[in-house]
């Protein structure tokens, strides 16, 4: 298992990623919030040599204004990620999942060349979700032992814990193996 962690403007611009292979970073939010920490975040992973991955938190509708937003503000470099964050919005609401599908589909369309995965918890996925779809791979938050989410769908990615930040594992043999499934969209 890598090991790798998600920060938004509640961590610091420079933290320590010694242990790490991967950094996923939140980029946007609905149609007009942007983490005002994102590039000095990225720059610190990258600075690093880790995998990058952006990630945004999906509201409800305008799911094209959306998609456009969130690329318009990650970084287009080749290896990598993008996350779709699948939850409860601040006002108790959320996506449909078909919402939540054809912002996936989406993505993928617009940036064909990038793995485009699916960030939700344990909870999300065993009674909200119905469609299983979760683009190339299913990135799930449930906060038990590092590597052992209690769903039986394949993950690649399991947030395990949030104290004290989120703190990730990534299903794969070596940080080479990583890069190469991150580039081979």
């Amino acid at each position: 298992m890598l090991r790798g962690i998600d920060v938004s403007s509640y961590q610091p611009s420079s933290y320590d990623t010694t242990g790490l292979s991967f950094v996923f970073v939140k980029a946007t939010e609905g149609r007009t919030y942007t983490n005002p920490r994102l590039a000095a975040q990225a720059r610190t992973a990258r600075d690093a040599g880790l995998v990058v991955g952006f990630y945004h938190f999906l509201w409800p509708g305008n799911l094209t204004a959306q998609a456009e937003y969130f690329l318009a503000k990650a970084p287009e470099r080749a290896g990598d990620i993008l996350a779709v964050d699948w939850e409860t919005t601040g006002e108790g609401t959320r996506a449909s999942n078909a919402e939540k599908d054809r912002f996936l589909r989406k993505l993928k369309e617009l940036r064909p060349d990038h793995r485009v995965v699916l960030y939700c918890n344990r909870d999300f996925w065993l009674t909200v979700d119905t469609t299983s779809y979760a683009g190339d791979a299913l990135w799930i938050a449930d906060y038990v032992t590092a590597g052992k989410p209690r769903i039986k769908a394949k993950w690649r990615f399991h947030q395990y814990t949030d104290r004290p930040h989120d703190k990730n594992v990534a299903a794969f043999d070596t940080e080479a193996a990583l890069r190469e499934w991150a580039a081979g969209a």
